[in-house]
């Protein structure tokens, strides 16, 4: 009895989960107005400007990237998620329509996040070995984010 219900629920999953397969996630990503894009504004080293790229935009842009096991559900699902939670967080593609209180908070949170570990997922790095980030970077990039914050004339809190 035990193994017919466990067969039938094979089955069952089987049939889901290829039938899953049919869903496909939208992959086209929003317009880029180059204007409103985090570095057309903020200067930004170089180093830094390629490990922002490389750890943040595909989820934190309009400039995603999907790689291959994006078309296998219900990876999908949860890729697609992430990139609309994450551009719901922070879209670097529309960082400069933000206001300025807006841009304060986001930078703050920023540096929190680099300071503190986690960001990038790890499930991200997992995956793309070019978004892990030493402690080393972690700091310079924070640092990098904190001299923005200042110029937009507030100061690094004190925790």
């Amino acid at each position: 009895m035990k193994k017919r219900i466990f067969k039938i629920f094979g089955i069952i999953f089987l049939v889901v989960l290829i039938g899953i397969q049919f869903i496909s996630i939208d992959k086209n990503n929003p317009p880029i107005d180059e204007s409103l894009d985090f570095f057309s504004t903020e200067s930004f080293s170089p180093e830094g400007v390629e490990l922002i790229k490389n750890a943040c935009y595909d989820c934190h842009s309009n400039e995603s990237k999907y790689p291959w096991y994006s078309n296998i559900a219900p990876i999908s699902f949860v890729l697609e998620d992430h990139i609309k939670e994450g551009r719901e967080e922070l879209n670097f593609s529309e960082y400069q329509s933000y206001s300025a209180k807006k841009k304060n908070h986001k930078l703050e949170e920023i540096s929190e996040a680099l300071r503190e570990g986690w960001m990038p997922l790890d499930n991200y790095v997992w995956m793309h070995s070019k978004a892990k980030l030493s402690l080393e970077q972690r700091d310079m990039l924070a640092k990098e984010f904190d001299v923005i914050r200042a110029n937009l004339g507030y100061k690094k809190s004190e925790k």
